[in-house]
């Protein structure tokens, strides 16, 4: 929150205790910028994104997510429900 500028290099994974769509919804009150957001469960499957617009009360995805990817919009078109992703450690 409060950032008014997001590397097109950077992000933030936020990781549930399961599977949910409630847990795995996100705000954007105090956002001065939009972001990129990406669902991702258990499985590592995407099952949805959204372009988050700052100031929007929430953001709940359609099926259940254990992960929340928040990336620079221009990352949204990388993308897609039913990709398979993988989480490197650095």
């Amino acid at each position: 929150m409060f950032r008014r500028h997001l590397s097109d290099d950077h992000g933030l994974v936020l990781v549930q205790k399961k599977d949910s769509r409630m847990e795995a919804s996100i705000h954007m009150m105090f956002m001065w910028i939009d972001l990129g957001i990406i669902w991702i469960n258990s499985d590592y499957f995407v099952v949805d994104s959204v372009l988050a617009r700052r100031w929007k009360i929430a953001y709940l995805p359609k099926n259940p997510a254990k992960y929340v990817l928040e990336t620079g919009v221009s990352h949204l078109a990388d993308f897609h429900i039913g990709d398979k992703v993988r989480f490197d450690e650095m």
